[in-house]
């Protein structure tokens, strides 16, 4: 699944490539993905729209329109395509928008799980899944004395807590793997056992990475690509994740692969133990 740091990617290879755009038409050939409104009003109210810029929060991006605003996840393998000239549509190309320059965008997706919706102008924020949203992975927005709160009233594993976006926003696997390698903290730890110095360690690891990742281009895991249709390379600098029977790099310690939560979960045993409650 694309994460905060390949969203990012996204967005910015967007804002180069269709910002300033004019709709001329839509096809949708896939209804699920468009959550709101209906296909066909979907379709009526983007024609003549021009895409002023292109935004993110979390892991949605936001494409400003001139009257509306365009809600898009990607969820677990959706991209977006962009082509010079009218291209041939594969089985997995979901969604097409035609500008008047002839020019076109495709959004493409696997698993058919990725969502749109078209909201009014000035109304994105009040999407669902956005006012769910914690706060974003940067100094500036990420308050530590909030944090510690929010850790502190919750029995939760630190783990799928940290995957949970109302905590902070914009973490998956991959990243919350890494950040927990870096702060030395066990994936199972609760939440409300960390001490102070523990919190401050882990919210400073999770701006850290976070920051790495997005002026990498992101993880290129499979299948991402970003929408200039290149890979992002933080993939090398990956400590746990995907790095299973590998020597820490810290201590040597073959990194383990464990389940969390249903999920599956990477961390190195001797530097990330558990603490007894």
């Amino acid at each position: 699944m694309p994460e905060l740091p390949e969203v990012e990617t996204v967005r910015k290879g967007l804002v180069s490539l269709v910002q300033g755009k004019t709709i001329a038409k839509i096809d949708v050939y896939w209804p699920r993905i468009v959550e709101f409104p209906e296909v066909e009003i979907f379709q009526q109210q983007l024609i003549g729209e021009t895409i002023e810029t292109v935004e993110r929060r979390g892991k949605y991006l936001i494409f400003q329109l001139t009257h509306y605003e365009m809600v898009s996840h990607l969820r677990m393998e959706g991209k977006y395509e962009y082509f010079d000239q009218p291209t041939p549509l594969d089985k997995h190309s979901h969604v097409r928008f035609i500008f008047t320059d002839g020019t076109e965008l495709i959004y493409h997706d696997v698993r058919k799980f990725g969502r749109m919706a078209l909201l009014k102008k000035g109304t994105a924020k009040d999407y669902k899944g956005l006012t769910q949203l914690g706060p974003e992975p940067t100094d500036a927005d990420f308050n530590l004395v909030d944090f510690k709160k929010q850790l502190k009233k919750s029995t939760t594993m630190i783990k799928p807590l940290l995957l949970n976006q109302k905590v902070v926003a914009g973490l998956g696997n991959i990243y919350v793997d890494e950040v927990l390698w870096l702060a030395k903290i066990h994936p199972e730890q609760p939440a409300n056992t960390l001490n102070p110095q523990n919190v401050r360690r882990l919210r400073e690891a999770i701006i850290e990475v976070i920051d790495k990742a997005k002026k990498a281009g992101g993880t290129t895991i499979r299948t991402y690509l970003n929408a200039l249709g290149e890979a992002g390379h933080f993939q090398q600098e990956l400590h746990v994740y995907g790095q299973t029977g590998k020597p820490c790099t810290r201590c040597g310690t073959p990194i383990i692969k464990i389940k969390v939560a249903q999920r599956g979960t990477h961390l190195c045993p001797h530097c990330q133990k558990l603490k007894k409650v």
